[in-house]
């Protein structure tokens, strides 16, 4: 391979032999050859300067202070897997799509090593950064990476859709210690998105996660595709904790479920599913049978994983448990807590972004304000309003109901370890405002 660079001195250097340094330039074209050779299906460019990498420059820096370069990289999934109702098919091809994507990262690293430039490639998936869980755990947001740099766009399930290879694609990070070229650095935004609105990510989601408006109910994602990970591991931790007896823990987890849990232990945590992906037909590669019949790749595609009987993990209270009961009678309910709960007050913030429920909050229409104090200082507005939710940091506008808060109180409540009458007798919480308003946005937020 010619591998063109810049040293410090703006003088090029030729071929894998020259050692560059830690200031040398790269050539774009040639950081995208090196990912194909290392075995990419696809690769794109873009500088970390770039404004859509601005909600993640932090936390790369953080990992990475040199980074100035990011190579994102796309390894394909076979589709059949995929597509199948038995899950075991389906996982075994994320799980070794997964490897492959990390193994190809690595020989990238490796390569730009031996030429003296310093890289550093995130995991695919896991292992994340879970000291802080549930707040932000990942370093660098892949797909908002492969997306600046114009290897596809995110389709309404919330995923990048590749313009040839469709969702059935994997993708990596490897940030670099060397700059690109203005050009290469800017962002390439694909002008047309792949996505079809079809909808049919909508009608195959299990749980109604993905709604018809753009809405993206993540929480009734995460509870129920992710059981196996994160969260859904510590609420059967403590299943298994407040147990009093095997027959106890018996009549709360099927015995299919706790072997489940072995396999995923074992060989890697299994997704629910990802029926999402598998039903979009976009991409050059994929929308062939769907263009030539449409009825075939419903029935053949979508239907099994709507027909399949399994069961349904969801919070009581929730939009997705109404959908699920609505939508689904024949897939079995499986009440459990939610995969995330609150910590700290900065993972409350994040929260309730991720749990919101449009379907309960009705008519309300409320500015809340709270102010925060105790262990953490923090003022924050949120305001619930035409189904939609939005959060600021500080006082913004005129409060509804204003709720002052000991932080540490707060967060022991939404955990349901005491009790609002006795934090408000304690005046560990105060309101402002009519106490009717707290009720309906705890309506917003059921689990």
């Amino acid at each position: 391979m010619t591998f063109n660079a810049k040293d410090s001195a703006g003088t090029f250097l030729d071929g894998p032999s020259q050692v560059l340094g830690p200031h040398a330039d790269i050539d774009g074209a040639g950081l995208i050859k090196l990912a194909l050779e290392c075995g990419a299906d696809d690769a794109g460019v873009v500088s970390v300067d770039s404004p859509p990498i601005d909600t993640d420059r932090e936390f790369i820096k953080r990992a990475f202070p040199s980074a100035r370069t990011l190579l994102a990289i796309v390894c394909r999934m076979h589709r059949e897997p995929v597509r199948s109702p038995t899950r075991s098919l389906a996982n075994l091809e994320f799980h070794n799509t997964g490897h492959e994507t990390d193994a190809v990262a690595r020989r990238i690293v490796r390569r730009l090593e031996d030429m003296g430039i310093g890289a550093l490639n995130a995991a695919t998936a896991f292992p994340m950064e879970l000291d802080d869980f549930p707040s932000r755990g990942w370093i660098v947001s892949h797909k908002l990476v492969a997306e600046a740099a114009g290897l596809g766009r995110i389709g309404i399930h919330r995923s990048l859709i590749h313009p040839k290879f469709g969702s059935f694609v994997l993708l990596g990070t490897v940030m670099i210690d060397a700059g690109i070229a203005a050009s290469d650095g800017q962002s390439k935004l694909l002008e047309r998105n792949p996505c079809l609105e079809c909808k049919l990510c909508v009608s195959a989601c299990p749980v109604g996660a993905i709604k018809p408006d753009g809405y993206f109910d993540f929480s009734a994602c995460f509870t129920h595709n992710y059981q196996q990970f994160m969260g859904g591991f510590v609420n059967w931790i403590e299943d298994v904790v407040a147990s009093r007896s095997a027959q106890d823990y018996a009549s709360k987890v099927s015995y299919a479920e706790t072997v489940n849990r072995w396999q995923s232990l074992s060989y890697g945590p299994n997704y629910n599913a990802a029926y999402c992906l598998a039903v979009c037909p976009a991409g050059e590669d994929v929308i062939g049978p769907y263009l030539t019949n449409r009825i075939a790749h419903v029935e053949t595609v979508v239907k099994p994983l709507q027909d399949k009987v399994e069961p349904i993990y969801v919070s009581k209270g929730t939009d997705a448990a109404d959908y699920v009961a609505r939508r689904y009678p024949h897939k079995r309910i499986r009440w459990v807590k939610p995969s995330g709960r609150a910590t700290n007050i900065n993972s409350f913030l994040f929260g309730i972004r991720l749990g919101f429920q449009p379907g309960k909050a009705l008519s309300l229409d409320a500015r809340y304000h709270f102010t925060f104090g105790g262990a953490e200082q923090v003022m924050a507005t949120v305001v619930i309003r035409n189904k939609r939710l939005t959060v600021d940091s500080g006082h913004v506008g005129t409060p509804d109901l204003q709720v002052f808060a000991d932080a540490r109180t707060w967060i022991r409540f939404l955990n349901k370890e005491v009790s609002i009458l006795r934090c408000l007798a304690t005046r560990k919480i105060r309101l402002k405002g009519p106490p009717r308003l707290l009720v309906a946005f705890g309506r917003c937020f059921p689990a």
